[in-house]
């Protein structure tokens, strides 16, 4: 009688070049029918104590493959639909030449290390990261009432720094003075 061990390896040394050309003739990319083999025999690895009888063993090991690879274009198809999104995402934030808004971002820069560091990290936590004045208080461990004086005077300044009427194009002005989003107070 042999060990589980011992029928893994011989099941792995007669059936590996048949899966390995059954998961390459699915796949796209010949490095992913790698990892399509690799997890079918681990799957065959973990069951090696309830594996079907000699004769049966290849067609159960297509059978594992079919399921691997089922699961592997579901992946993929998700991770598209993801990139996909993310790449919709993206290009509503980035102009079509970054090069039209360089001497917005600074105007802005330069504007921005003009205001005390308070006041400047004030205005970065409730326009660039969307925080309430209140939440903006809790982590600069400040007054919320503090924080909205601080926040007009900072926009004010920023104003009178870089000027009310933004050129026609620029995503960081534009954000850099966007209302901050209505509280109860």
């Amino acid at each position: 009688m042999i060990s589980p061990d011992e029928r893994f390896r011989r099941v792995y040394a007669a059936n590996f070049e048949a899966m390995l050309a059954y998961a390459t003739r699915r796949v796209e990319q010949p490095e992913d029918a790698s990892d399509i083999v690799a997890e079918t025999f681990l799957v065959a690895w973990r069951r090696s104590t309830d594996l079907p009888p000699d004769d049966e063993i290849t067609l159960w090991l297509y059978g594992v493959a079919r399921r691997v690879l089922a699961n592997h274009h579901r992946g993929g198809a998700r991770r598209e639909r993801l990139g996909e999104r993310l790449r919709h995402r993206l290009s509503g934030l980035i102009s079509a030449d970054p090069g039209n808004e360089v001497a917005q971002r600074l105007a802005v820069r330069d504007a921005l290390a003009r205001l005390g560091d308070v006041d400047r990290e004030v205005l970065t936590l409730t326009v660039w990261e969307g925080l309430q004045p209140r939440e903006v208080a809790e982590v600069l461990r400040l007054s919320a009432g503090t924080v909205r004086t601080r926040l007009s005077r900072a926009r004010a300044r920023l104003r009178e720094l870089v000027g009310d009427d933004p050129p026609d194009a620029g995503h960081v002005l534009d954000v850099l003075t966007a209302t901050a989003p209505e509280e109860g107070r």
